[in-house]
């Protein structure tokens, strides 16, 4: 009779963008595939969590990280995730994910991620066909002419004069899923209150209405920053807190926020699936 697996997992959050952690680099785990990850992430029947999140060994970085939703799809980049796994590893060191190596250091602020560089190309959003990535032309309802941002995954940011008005758990998934997008695409609304502030709403794509998203509030402010609306650092808040994203002169996005523990545990491998 083959024995029980038990497999630990730590719970953290960024600003109340939860996850769950599983550390795989010591303790080789089954093949997690999109409906392990749904399942693990179901609030009702799973642990519960915004993402799923598995620590990997790297041959080109101090570890691997992969993100997935709580739909069961992967994704390239995580920001409060990055801090969260920075965070359990105790010191500066780079993280491999889907969106590149980033690297991360331990701040006054909480954690400090090197998140690379944007990018502006159509086709690296990625976008069905070519446009002008400043400026769309295109909108849904009252949200126009938003920017686009890949910032390891792709974004686009509208600038509205209260992101509280706009009804984003309808117009979210609407934009999440047009055409335009073939991978899909996370939804920011952005309100700048002055040169060096801004408040952020995003409808993350797999994942839905979120308290924080840290590359949405990467990619929300150099939106802000290209269109000459912001300084190159600014403070963005979001429901959960506030994050501090700069703009290097060498290009790439600094971004630094608090990351916290909230408990560790243990599951059944078997019984969620």
């Amino acid at each position: 009779m083959r024995g029980i697996m038990r497999v630990p997992f730590i719970k953290m959050h960024g600003l109340g963008n939860d996850f769950v952690v599983l550390d795989s680099r010591n303790q080789p785990l089954p093949p997690v595939d999109a409906r392990k990850a749904a399942a693990l992430a179901d609030r009702r029947t799973g642990i519960g969590c915004d993402q799923l999140v598995l620590m990997e060994n790297s041959a080109i970085a101090d570890f691997r990280m992969r993100i997935f939703n709580p739909d069961g799809s992967e994704v390239g980049a995580c920001g409060n995730a990055s801090r969260a796994v920075a965070l359990l590893y105790g010191q500066a060191c780079t993280i491999e994910t889907g969106g590149g190596v980033i690297e991360a250091q331990l701040a006054d602020a909480g954690i400090a991620v090197n998140m690379g560089l944007p990018r502006f190309d159509w086709d690296i959003i990625p976008l069905a066909y070519a446009m002008d990535t400043l400026s769309m032309p295109v909108g849904w309802e009252e949200l126009e002419n938003p920017v686009a941002v890949n910032v390891g995954n792709p974004h686009v940011v509208f600038f509205v004069s209260d992101t509280d008005a706009v009804e984003l758990d309808r117009l979210g998934p609407v934009i999440e899923n047009d055409p335009l997008f073939p991978e899909r695409v996370n939804v920011n609304v952005a309100t700048v209150t002055d040169r060096g502030a801004m408040r952020l709403r995003v409808w993350e794509r797999g994942a839905g209405l979120t308290r924080a998203c840290g590359t949405g509030a990467c990619a929300s402010a150099i939106a802000a920053m290209r269109r000459g609306l912001v300084d190159r650092s600014v403070a963005v808040t979001l429901p959960g807190g506030t994050l501090t994203i700069a703009w290097g002169e060498d290009g790439t996005i600094t971004m630094t926020g608090p990351a916290t523990e909230s408990f560790r545990g243990d599951f059944e491998w078997d019984a969620l699936a």
